[in-house]
């Protein structure tokens, strides 16, 4: 756990010195403006943060809840055996083991690493308002921690939140060739090709009904939606993946943040595309871990909605204009997420997160997979 703390405490230290500025940024910015002091931090801090968090997530090995499972994936697809990940992780993998000549599991996990991270650092820098507490966020409410344990469906992750530009400029070419690359890792990304273009609507009284009408169907044809999750999930028939659960530390955040943004609501949202799709996925969030209780990948889609709230919070917290209410609210989203964070930390390595105790190949080497074993 020492390396974690170090490495949180260390980075969210450093991103304080990142300030977005009004020139903006990039090689037209500079040709523009020229490139100021503040930019050349930007740079070297931002690179700072990138290999750090690259750092302890490439050269960690058994570290994970599915790296022992990747790893027995990852012999499978090289030995062209039946597995059941996506296309592009297995290209992915065959690719990186043939032109190694070996079956280099440690190169697949730190180019998943590099890739999950990149999008996740292009998405704050270029859609968040107030950098330095988005990123505290990404790191306190576990996005970062998690994309350790996860891989793929963080990956997928990172990418749906990159793609949300391109859904607030109605990009929508754009926003499908980046969801349709995700899903060759993981394909629950497809299920924001709905989530997302309905979140950019302007609500109609008529549509709240509709989405009213739906949640109360769950009540009463749960049969019905686990089928279409069996047909999307085959791997999910007659196993325990098909047992529901809800998440009520999700149910209470979103809680939170509606309560939030209502309150600010007619000043900074109503008239604002971008935070009213960020307020209409916190509420599509809400009614699903309310509502979709007995899905068994409720948590899956409910992430690709409420992680915009690393973006969304901040956006309303700057521009509070009332410095006392902006310090008070600003300290209670930090205790928040500090509060979480040790509530993370608790049961990092219990089944389902294990990304303790941290492991490097530079001084542990990876257990027998299931295949060395032989049984």
């Amino acid at each position: 756990m020492a390396v974690y703390l170090t490495l949180i405490l260390v980075v969210i230290l450093f991103a304080a010195m990142v300030k977005q500025t009004e020139s903006g940024s990039g090689l037209k910015a500079a040709y523009d403006h020229g490139i100021t002091r503040q930019d050349m931090v930007n740079v070297i801090v931002l690179v700072f943060l990138f290999a750090a968090l690259f750092g302890v997530s490439a050269l960690r090995v058994n570290v994970g809840n599915d790296y022992a499972k990747y790893v027995e994936f990852m012999h499978l697809v090289y030995s062209r055996a039946y597995v059941p990940t996506e296309a592009g992780f297995n290209a992915l993998t065959y690719a990186v083991y043939y032109l190694c000549g070996y079956e280099n599991f440690i190169l697949v996990f730190a180019i998943f690493a590099f890739g999950t991270l990149l999008f996740f650092f292009k998405a704050l820098w270029q859609q968040s308002e107030w950098f330095f507490l988005s990123f505290m966020m990404f790191m306190l409410l576990g996005y970062y921690f998690q994309s350790i344990s996860t891989v793929r469906y963080y990956l997928a992750l990172g990418m749906a939140m990159y793609s949300i530009k391109f859904v607030i400029k109605r990009d929508w070419p754009k926003f499908i060739l980046v969801v349709l690359i995700g899903c060759l890792f993981h394909k629950s990304v497809l299920v924001v090709l709905a989530l997302y273009p309905i979140a950019r609507l302007r609500w109609k009284r008529w549509m709240v009904g509709v989405l009213g009408i739906l949640c109360v169907s769950c009540l009463f044809l749960q049969d019905f939606y686990l089928k279409i999750v069996v047909a999307l999930y085959p791997s999910y028939k007659d196993t325990e993946y098909l047992v529901g659960g809800t998440s009520y530390v999700s149910i209470a955040r979103c809680a939170l943040v509606l309560v939030l943004s209502l309150y600010f609501y007619k000043d900074m949202i109503a008239d604002n595309r971008t935070n009213r799709f960020y307020f209409n996925c916190n509420n599509l969030a809400l009614a699903l871990y309310v509502f979709g209780s007995f899905l068994p990948i409720i948590s899956r889609i409910g992430y690709y909605l409420t992680v915009t709230h690393i973006l969304f919070i901040p956006a309303m917290l700057l521009n509070v204009k009332d410095y006392k209410k902006k310090r008070l609210l600003t300290a209670a989203v930090v205790l928040g997420c500090l509060v979480y964070f040790a509530m993370y930390m608790k049961d990092a390595g219990s089944d389902g997160i294990r990304i303790l105790p941290y492991q490097t190949f530079l001084y542990h080497e990876m257990p027998l997979t299931l295949s060395e074993r032989g049984y």
